[in-house]
């Protein structure tokens, strides 16, 4: 079976926040959320808001983790915050579940140009994944994701644009075009 999005409600909190707290994100800036700061952020509207749409991911019937579109008013680039059930990760499902999203997004949003998502600098799982659906290394901010040890390490920055999703192309450019 395929990859299918189920947008989130607020009749969803109980189940949101008991997926969150009941799985480990270190990759994260809260490795382990807990249920208060879940509700706070729920409270606010951070799943179901004009600007951002959170998502049940299910496969066969199961759901196997969430994901929320974020910045869908700002213009034509959304993001994505992507959190798999730790029973799912390392099974290759990552990969089938950003290209679905791609094409939720490029479907079913005419006006979006581009599509993005950001992870740690030693998150190499899901920047394979990122590579593996057809996105591109566009940035690499030095020093620019806080760890829950209160250090920092990169964040990198992928995308895909509509047309290379159209086209199952990847448009590259080139890093170094300044020289000095």
């Amino acid at each position: 079976m395929s990859i299918i999005f189920v947008p989130m409600t607020p009749a969803d909190t109980e189940d949101l926040i008991g997926f969150l707290t009941s799985n480990r994100f270190p990759f994260h800036v809260q490795a382990t959320p807990q249920a208060a700061d879940i509700r706070t952020k729920i409270e606010k509207g951070h799943f179901w808001n004009q600007d951002t749409q959170g998502y049940w991911v299910a496969k066969d019937d199961h759901r196997i983790g969430i994901v929320a579109l974020e910045d869908l008013q700002e213009g034509d680039s959304p993001l994505f915050d992507l959190r798999l059930d730790e029973a799912q990760r390392g099974k290759g499902v990552g990969v089938e579940v950003l290209r679905a999203l791609c094409d939720l997004v490029f479907e079913s949003m005419p006006n979006m140009l581009r599509f993005e998502g950001q992870t740690r600098e030693d998150n190499i799982a899901m920047r394979k994944t990122f590579l593996r659906a057809g996105f591109l290394k566009e940035a690499h901010y030095r020093l620019g994701w806080p760890t829950n040890d209160g250090g920092h390490v990169a964040s990198i920055a992928y995308s895909i644009l509509r047309q290379d999703w159209e086209d199952g192309t990847v448009t590259h450019f080139e890093w170094d075009d300044l020289k000095i």
